[in-house]
């Protein structure tokens, strides 16, 4: 089926279709999906294509066949087979200014409208059940399609009272779906995280959780033989506007927006940042435009969380559940896209997870940096100066950068400055200016703070606390940390650099040619 335009942010199954938009055939999998079971829970992080699963799936129940032609399902599925679809849409519904209880019974009233069915039982879970019984009645098992059931909370982490009377409104809503079986086809939640203390996961013990499941990892994200094979023109055609041989253009594009992966074979695209990619054909941090919570950089700077070990061993356990009293940073960060499994060992119940992308590190880092600087906004252009500096081989310069990293912080947080927080600053500033140099960071015993190439120099960054730049200079000779460079032409400098808490910032630096 070809498509002309692409549809980012469009939500609809039937306006994708009938606008000539292209959709990447994920029909089969949906197939498996509605032949394979009944009752399903799937967790993916936003912006990846959950509302256009359940739209594309509440079509088939429809008996939608003209929008399906050219793709698999077109052949093979019983289009006289038709069932009433109810579609509850929390990410459309006003419960910000309804409040939660009213908003849901609203979805349900328009529900029942679309249905052709009259409700009239008073609260919640009676008209939530009233809904199931009579549209099974009159027309069928009904198919119940739930999308981010989770947004009533998730939107209220910073206010906990706020989060846990909404998460109570929804247990009670969810409790009705335990005794509808007799009433139900099929039935799809999806949402960002798996909420611990909400009934839908303690009531329903038939609930199939697909979340972390080899077979349905390429449902939702576009994988790299869909990108290559659907994308193809495009996509040399940005290679050769931006003048680089295709296949490092394809490398590119995949670091940047690859990544993904919840146990299958393949790593998947966010589907929002590579179409937006595809369309403007420029190297953007688009996924986090849409929003990054502030209290999830908080918290991460609050437990001098500003790196990921990329061989720490996590207990699957841990990244299953999301208690709102007790909230875990792992788990949220897996749950909500930050990170995601670089190993991954069900049989023993661990593995082992990293940013997934450039995109999600990069703009992650941004908001870090500004976070430890206790300043408003993005550290990028910081960074960019640094980079300019260092091209000049202007170490005067980088000093005065580096200074300004540290001159926003407020006396009294440096009062109580630890290493870790030197560290953060120097690992995150030089971490981004891997984006536009060659710089690599390292926080392990017996590596160098920070080497970054230019075009004419190699630097050796060794950062001390209260010591001295002598001392930092002699430990990058001593444990050779430019030895590996030793056969290239481009001048070697080793630069020590020693912070002071009573200066607040650099106390002295010192260079020298190896």
């Amino acid at each position: 089926m070809a498509r002309l335009n692409y549809p980012i942010g469009i939500q609809d199954f039937r306006k994708i279709c009938e606008g000539d938009y292209l959709y990447i055939d994920k029909t089969e999998l949906i197939h498996t999906l509605l032949t394979q079971g009944n009752y399903y829970f799937l967790s993916r992080p936003r912006r990846f294509g959950k509302s256009l699963l359940l739209s594309t799936i509440k079509e088939i129940y429809s008996g939608s066949r003209e929008l399906f032609e050219g793709l698999w399902i077109a052949d093979r599925w019983d289009w006289d087979k038709r069932h009433p679809v109810v579609h509850i849409k929390f990410a459309k519904s006003d419960y910000q200014s309804l409040g939660l209880r009213q908003a849901i019974i609203q979805e349900l009233d328009k529900s029942a409208v679309e249905l052709g069915i009259h409700l009239s039982r008073p609260t919640l879970k009676e008209r939530f059940e009233e809904l199931l019984v009579k549209t099974a009645q009159a027309q069928g098992k009904v198919i119940l399609l739930i999308d981010e059931y989770d947004k009533p909370i998730i939107d209220y982490l910073e206010d906990q009272e706020k989060a846990k009377e909404n998460r109570e409104i929804l247990k009670q809503f969810y409790s009705v779906i335990k005794d509808s079986d007799p009433h139900l086809e099929f039935m799809l939640i999806t949402g960002v995280s798996k909420f611990s203390k909400v009934s839908i996961f303690s009531d329903l013990n038939n609930l199939k959780d697909l979340s972390i499941h080899e077979q349905y990892n390429n449902l939702l994200g576009i994988t790299q033989q869909e990108l290559e094979s659907q994308f193809n023109d495009r996509l040399h055609e940005i290679a050769v506007l931006r003048k680089i041989e295709f296949n490092t253009f394809i490398a590119q594009v995949k670091n940047w927006y690859n990544g993904y992966n919840w146990s299958g074979t393949d790593t998947v695209y966010n589907p929002f940042s590579l179409l937006n990619f595809l369309q403007d054909g420029q190297f953007n941090n688009y996924w986090f435009a849409t929003g990054t919570p502030t209290f999830l950089v908080e918290r991460m700077r609050s437990e001098g969380r500003f790196q990921w070990d990329a061989d720490e061993f996590v207990a699957l356990l841990t990244l299953a559940n999301f208690d709102i009293e007790h909230i875990e940073l792992t788990t949220i960060l897996f749950q909500t896209g930050y990170l995601t499994f670089s190993e991954l060992n069900i049989m023993e119940g661990w593995c082992k997870l990293d940013y997934p992308n450039q995109e999600v590190k990069a703009s992650l880092e941004q908001l870090l940096l500004a976070a430890f600087q206790h300043r408003i906004g993005s550290g990028l252009p910081t960074v960019l100066q640094l980079r300019q500096a260092l091209e000049r081989n202007n170490l005067d310069r980088v000093i005065q950068i580096i200074n300004t990293v540290f001159s926003d912080i407020p006396s009294d947080l440096w009062k109580g400055a630890t290493e870790l927080h030197y560290h953060a600053l120097v690992h995150l500033t030089f971490s981004l200016l891997g984006n536009y140099l060659k710089s690599e960071v390292n926080s392990s015993l017996g590596r160098c703070d920070a080497i970054v190439q230019t075009a004419t120099h190699i630097y050796a960054f060794e950062f001390k606390l209260e010591q001295s730049a002598a001392t930092a200079i002699q430990q990058i000779i001593d444990k050779n940390y430019l030895g590996p460079f030793q056969l290239d032409a481009r001048q070697k400098i080793a630069v020590g650099i020693n912070f002071s808490r009573e200066k607040r910032g650099v106390d002295e630096f010192d260079w020298r040619e190896l």
